[in-house]
């Protein structure tokens, strides 16, 4: 099983973003469940979101204490959130963000990262600044556990072309760096 923790702020999509990938993942014959935590938090307030793909029917009702994966939605939430509280070995770290990689200290569990301006994607394509769609795109291309045509068609069911083409260039525009052998 593939647990991920997504971290974002209200506004920003996040609980939209984990429905696709649900509903990617048991579109090609997979299980996934999601459970998204906020409460009366307002936009721009921290929110999460708990995920989890696998090949078996997913019992699990709980938190994800020790993710495999996390999508962060807003970089500035680092260091304001103890975002890598549990992080597993060989983790799967996705962040929109301006920054180099170089920028970051990544915890010794982080083995990949995939980094992408997310938010001047959102903007250029469709005027919002919701980061949404663009790190649907950006987590196929550093995970690979969803495919991203399968996400891409959802993505312009619920939303159309011009959130489609936002998830696309997230997959192309994502910079992925091995920070440690898996």
């Amino acid at each position: 099983m593939k647990e991920v923790r997504l971290h974002g702020r209200g506004g920003q999509g996040l609980v939209t973003a984990a429905h696709i990938i649900v509903k990617a993942a048991i579109g090609t014959n997979g299980y996934a469940s999601f459970i998204p935590f906020f409460g009366v938090e307002r936009k721009g307030s921290p929110v999460y979101g708990f995920l989890r793909l696998d090949d078996k029917p997913i019992r699990l009702k709980t938190q994800v204490y020790h993710p495999d994966c996390l999508i962060v939605l807003d970089d500035t939430l680092i260091g304001e959130v103890n975002i890598f509280e549990g992080l597993r070995e060989n983790a799967v770290l996705i962040i929109n963000s301006t920054s180099a990689l170089t920028d970051f200290d990544f915890p010794k569990e982080v083995a990949t990262v995939g980094l992408v301006d997310a938010t001047n994607i959102a903007l250029k394509n469709f005027k919002r600044n919701i980061p949404n769609t663009t790190m649907l795109g950006a987590f196929c291309r550093a995970t690979g556990w969803v495919p991203l045509d399968q996400v891409m068609a959802l993505v312009e069911e619920e939303f159309g072309p011009e959130n489609a083409a936002a998830c696309e260039e997230g997959y192309q525009s994502t910079n992925l760096l091995q920070v440690r052998c898996r």
